[in-house]
C-alpha cells in the first residue's frame, strides 16, 4: 500500500482488503474530507458532484463504527430516492462489508415486501431504503427502528424534488434522534435541502467539494442547434452509427416517457437491436434488465429519462446525449454526470433546438462552464419543421419571454387582438 491510500483512515485490516478489492487505491477528494469527520462521529452536509465517490465515503465510515453484526434490528439507515439507486447502494455496502459479516438489504418500491420482509427478518444492520418503502415495511410492525444510530440522506436534492417531504419527516419522527449521527449529502443545496437539513442536523459540519452544480472537468461537453425532432434523429443516427468505436457507451436522455420509447424504438430498428430503455412506467425486473445488461456492456445504448439522471454509477460510459435541454437546469448537472466518472474523460452533446436555445443559456450560467458549439455535420438532412412542432416552440418562447418580462402579451395574444 502506497503513500496517501486507504490505510490513512485506519480501517480495519478486513474493510481495507474489501477497498482493494474493489479497485479503489487512492481516496477521492470528498473521500478525503468526508471520512475522518464521519468516523469521528460529527453530523455533517456533503455537497459534491456525482462522480466523485460519495457513496464509498459515507459506507466506509458506517461500516468502521458498526464493525461487526449485533442482535437483528438495523443499526444504520440509508435513504434514497429511487429503486435504482436502492439496489446499487445496496450493492456498494455488502461489497464493502464482504468480510465483516456485516447484513446488509435494500428495501424498494415496484415488486412486493414479503422477500424484503424475510431479509429483515433474518436480520439486518445496514438498511438501504426509498422513503416509501422503508414506511411500508415499518407500518407492519415488523421493523424495529430503535437501534438505529447513524441516518444517511443521499441525493436529498433529488428527495426534495420528487416530494419526499413529507415521508422524510414521518420517518424521522419514528427513528431514534438522540445519539444519532446524521449524514446527509446532495450535488447541489437548494433551500429545500436546507430547511430539511436544519430539521435534524445538530451543528453539522458543512463540506463543499466544489461550488454547487459544478460538473466534472473531465467532461467534454458540446452542443448543436437543431432546428425540429425529425433532425434531432437524423443526428442521433449519424452519431451513433458513423463512429461506433468512439460511441462505445451512451446513454440518450429524453425529456419524456413517450419521447424515450419512440426514441428507443427508432434506435432498435435503424441503428442497434440490442439497445435498452428505461423510464418510470416500465417495471421493477424491466429497469434492473435494463440497467444490468448496460452497465455489462451487452447492451451499447440505453435510452431513458431523467429517471436514470442522478446516482446510477455505471463505469465507462463514453458519452451522453441529452435529446433536449432539461428545464430543470440542474438535471444537465446530473445527466451529463453518467460519463466521466472516477475522473475518466467522458463527453455531453445537447441537441438545442430555437426554444431551447434560453434554457442552454441558464444551463451554462448554472454550471459557469460553456459548451463548445458544433455545426451539424454534412451529410444530415435538416428536415422542415412542421406546424404543430413550430407551435409548440413559439408558445415556449411566449413563455419564456413572459417569464422574463410580465408586460409581454405574445405572438398567439397579438394575433387574437387583431381579429
Amino acid at each position: 500500500m502506497t503513500d496517501g491510500g486507504f490505510q490513512e483512515f485506519r480501517f480495519n485490516k478486513q474493510v481495507l482488503t474489501a477497498i482493494y478489492e474493489a479497485g479503489y487505491i487512492t481516496p477521492t477528494p470528498v473521500q478525503k474530507k468526508v471520512i475522518p469527520r464521519a468516523m469521528a462521529g460529527q453530523d455533517l452536509i456533503g455537497i459534491a458532484p456525482t462522480g466523485t465517490g460519495k457513496t464509498a465515503a459515507y459506507l466506509l465510515p458506517v461500516i468502521m463504527k458498526l464493525l461487526y453484526p449485533q442482535g437483528n434490528a438495523p443499526r444504520t439507515l440509508i435513504l434514497l430516492p429511487t429503486r435504482e439507486l436502492a439496489i446499487q447502494v445496496g450493492k456498494e455496502a455488502a461489497r464493502f462489508a464482504s468480510h465483516t459479516g456485516l447484513r446488509s438489504c435494500a428495501v424498494y418500491g415496484g415488486t412486493g415486501m414479503k422477500n424484503q420482509l424475510e431479509m429483515i427478518n433474518n436480520g439486518v444492520d445496514i438498511l438501504v431504503a426509498t422513503p416509501g418503502r422503508f414506511m411500508d415495511i415499518y407500518r407492519t410492525g415488523k421493523l424495529t427502528t430503535k437501534l438505529l444510530s447513524t441516518l444517511v440522506i443521499d441525493e436529498a436534492d433529488r428527495m426534495m424534488d420528487m416530494g419526499f417531504m413529507r415521508q422524510l419527516r414521518s420517518i424521522l419522527e419514528v427513528i431514534p434522534s438522540k445519539k444519532r449521527q446524521n449524514l446527509l449529502f446532495s450535488a447541489t443545496f437548494p433551500r429545500k435541502v436546507e430547511e430539511l437539513s436544519s430539521e435534524f442536523l445538530e451543528y453539522p459540519v458543512k463540506i463543499e467539494i466544489a461550488p454547487q452544480a459544478t460538473t466534472a472537468d473531465t467532461i467534454l461537453q458540446h452542443a448543436y442547434r437543431v432546428p425540429n425532432f425529425k433532425t434531432k434523429i437524423n443526428l442521433l443516427e449519424y452519431l451513433l452509427s458513423e463512429n461506433p468505436a468512439d460511441f462505445t457507451r451512451v446513454i440518450v436522455f429524453t425529456k419524456t416517457r413517450l419521447a424515450a420509447n419512440n426514441i428507443f424504438k427508432f434506435i432498435k430498428r435503424k441503428i442497434d437491436p440490442g439497445a435498452v430503455v428505461i423510464h418510470a412506467n416500465k417495471d421493477q425486473n424491466a429497469r434492473i434488465n435494463a440497467i444490468g445488461s448496460f452497465s455489462e456492456g451487452k447492451a451499447r445504448i440505453l435510452v431513458t429519462t431523467d429517471v436514470t439522471a442522478r446516482g446510477i454509477d455505471i463505469t465507462r460510459v463514453s458519452h451522453v446525449i441529452n435529446f433536449n435541454v432539461p428545464v430543470n437546469y440542474e438535471d444537465y448537472v446530473h445527466r451529463i454526470g453518467r460519463t466521466g466518472r472516477a475522473y475518466l474523460q467522458g463527453n455531453s452533446i445537447t441537441f438545442v433546438n430555437p426554444s431551447d436555445e434560453y434554457h442552454m443559456e441558464e444551463v451554462q450560467k448554472l454550471t459557469r462552464k460553456k459548451v463548445v458549439w458544433l455545426d451539424l455535420p454534412s451529410g444530415i438532412e435538416i428536415a422542415p419543421t412542421g406546424f404543430e412542432e413550430k407551435q409548440e416552440q413559439a408558445r415556449e418562447i411566449d413563455r419564456i419571454k413572459r417569464k422574463l418580462d410580465p408586460e409581454f402579451k405574445g405572438a398567439f395574444q397579438d394575433k387574437k387582438s387583431r381579429r
